[in-house]
């Protein structure tokens, strides 16, 4: 099967800005913003230790601010107005509401980065629509996500304000090992040491590249029918996470020795960890992309995670200080497999 991005309608030439601009998904979609014509501008601190991968390309306009302060915010922008803005930068309400003071009467379309975390916990249905209830009971920034839309939403019904929602899945490049503890669980892998898998690692779980991502994201802008709605963006793609574990091995040259834990067990011992597993990981969450295929048609993810792992282990293994090892997250893995090792 061919893994060439499919090409995907959409409007060209309009003026965006970026809000962050230089993360894992962010930085794909100003990518594809520029590939496709837009006339493009990041807003960021400028102090980010951005990756190679992120840096936006040179025909990127910068500005700089910080976020949290509106001020700076509206003195680096002035006057100006733009087509689409695109917040990735929104994590609670306060942040909302200073972006809907920010930017309302400026933009024609603001696309805000919510979360499928925010999907009801365990879903009781699959595949997982738009239409499936928001309620997440185990992990609070999926909460802060929920109360961030909530507010998009009254402020598009009481004054119209153009906020299309977009809920991103687990989204990766070469830079993100999909672990909880990155590249620690690769490196285990190759000492031959188990590597914790939460659960019965059977559940199954969608994993999307970020080009894949932007090009349907960059496929919205613009688009009057995706104003006041909610869409979600992810691979068609579901591996169970045994496969998922087995396949960064094979990418890494190894056989993994994958050792099965209780979801709530590591929750326990980890706190940190256990709630974006009680929240997120631990549930299977399969997708259907219908509403955002409606939007941009032709879209689909092209980018299969077995070669998504193959670029992972790449990236890392290109440059040593990128393989980086959590010594406490190892030292707690090594308790966890001795507890639960056959």
């Amino acid at each position: 099967m061919s893994t060439l991005p499919t090409p995907v309608p959409g409007l060209t030439g309009l003026k965006v800005l970026v809000l962050g601009g230089t993360g894992v998904i962010s930085s794909a979609v100003v990518r594809r913003a520029v590939e496709v014509g837009h006339d493009v501008t990041v807003l960021n601190r400028g102090r980010s230790h951005a990756e190679a991968v992120h840096t936006p390309p040179a025909q990127v306009r910068t500005l700089q601010a910080d976020l949290r302060d509106p001020a700076a915010v509206r003195a680096a922008l002035g006057a100006e107005e733009f087509d689409v803005v695109a917040s990735f930068f929104c994590f609670v309400p306060a942040h909302v509401r200073a972006e809907l003071e920010l930017f309302s009467g400026r933009t024609g379309q603001y696309l805000f980065i919510s979360s499928a975390s925010a999907y009801q916990t365990p879903p009781l249905r699959l595949p997982v629509t738009e239409a499936t209830p928001l309620r997440n009971p185990y992990w609070q920034y999926s909460r802060d996500k929920i109360a961030c839309e909530d507010l998009l939403v009254s402020a598009y019904r009481e004054t119209g304000f153009p906020a299309t929602i977009v809920r991103p899945s687990h989204t990766y490049d070469p830079t993100a090992v999909p672990f909880d503890g990155g590249w620690t669980v690769v490196e285990r892998m190759r000492r031959g040491v188990p590597v914790v898998v939460p659960g019965d690692g059977t559940s199954l779980w969608t994993l999307t590249h970020n080009s894949d991502f932007a090009r349907a994201f960059v496929g919205l802008f613009g688009r009057a029918a995706t104003i006041g709605g909610a869409f979600h963006i992810t691979s068609d793609e579901a591996l169970a996470w045994n496969e998922i574990y087995r396949t960064v091995g094979a990418a890494a040259g190894v056989e993994p020795v994958l050792v099965h834990v209780p979801s709530d067990t590591i929750a326990a011992a980890d706190p940190a960890l256990g709630a974006s597993l009680l929240g997120d990981k631990a549930h299977s969450m399969v997708f259907d992309n219908s509403a955002v295929r409606s939007i941009v048609p032709g879209w689909r993810a092209v980018v299969p995670f077995a070669q998504g792992a193959r670029e992972i282990v790449a990236w890392h293994d290109a440059d040593p200080s990128r393989r980086a090892v959590d010594a406490r997250l190892d030292a707690l893995f090594d308790r966890l497999v001795s507890r639960f090792a056959a």
